[in-house]
């Protein structure tokens, strides 16, 4: 069973029934080196498929990535040990995804947009993980719950503005990435710290299912919640550099 501390997240993939009712296949168990190996091996399949649409400049394969890439997330969440299967597709569904639509960005803004994003990203990362194994950063139930509350508050006006994009309205002017005004930058601002918390997040839940002796698969179930936020997480870090670059 969970302890107390595994009991919020923002990231969906990774919450309190993330790791209940397992089932077990074999008799290895989850480690933190396999989870780092199967997030290094989703993460570099992402990136060979993410250049071939950027470097290709196929945009048209960012709807199927993320269509396909839906699917299978959801997939993956309600067929947990299918995810040595899924994830690596997942990622190359993703991969072409994030190709197409970092293609389209270099394209309005500025070319050096998408490295720059990409390396924020990673800086991120990697500065998080840091922080959390060195115990700088310490995931309280307060900081839990601010995570959370502040995440699902995001969602929900992530959903507002789909809903209005759906009838014809373009969605909110604050997501428009050639909005730059200071209200706008501050939002996406904003977004991409509770977006970066959430990697703190990751990491706990991860540790916790090691330590819990969750199920050899789940490897591949930990690195799909750590990619789902880094995703996120880059997304909005190249809105944000957009709507700075229209200052």
């Amino acid at each position: 069973m969970m302890n107390r501390n595994m009991l919020r997240s923002g990231n969906p993939t990774l919450n309190s029934k993330s790791f209940q009712n397992l089932a077990n296949i074999g008799d290895s168990a989850m480690t933190l080196q396999g989870t780092v190996n199967k997030t290094a091996v989703s993460l570099l399949i992402l990136l060979i498929t993410g250049y071939y649409t950027y470097s290709n400049g196929i945009t048209e394969l960012m709807y199927v990535g993320f269509i396909g890439g839906f699917i299978l997330a959801l997939i993956t969440i309600f067929k947990k040990q299918w995810s040595p299967i899924t994830v690596p597709i997942y990622s190359a569904l993703e991969g072409l995804a994030l190709g197409g639509i970092s293609f389209a960005f270099k394209e309005m803004f500025y070319p050096g947009i998408v490295l720059q994003a990409i390396l924020l990203t990673l800086g991120i990362f990697f500065a998080l993980l840091f922080a959390y194994k060195s115990k700088i950063i310490k995931p309280t139930e307060n900081f839990k719950l601010g995570v959370f509350a502040a995440t699902a508050g995001i969602g929900v006006v992530y959903l507002i503005s789909f809903l209005m994009s759906m009838f014809g309205s373009g969605g909110l002017e604050i997501f428009n990435p050639m909005n730059g005004d200071w209200m706008s930058i501050g939002i996406s601002l904003f977004i991409v710290l509770i977006a970066s918390l959430n990697l703190v997040m990751d990491f706990d839940f991860i540790e916790e299912a090691v330590d819990n002796g969750a199920p050899k698969y789940m490897e591949w179930y930990g690195a799909f919640g750590l990619l789902v936020t880094l995703i996120w997480l880059y997304i909005e870090i190249l809105r944000l550099l957009a709507k700075i670059s229209r200052r």
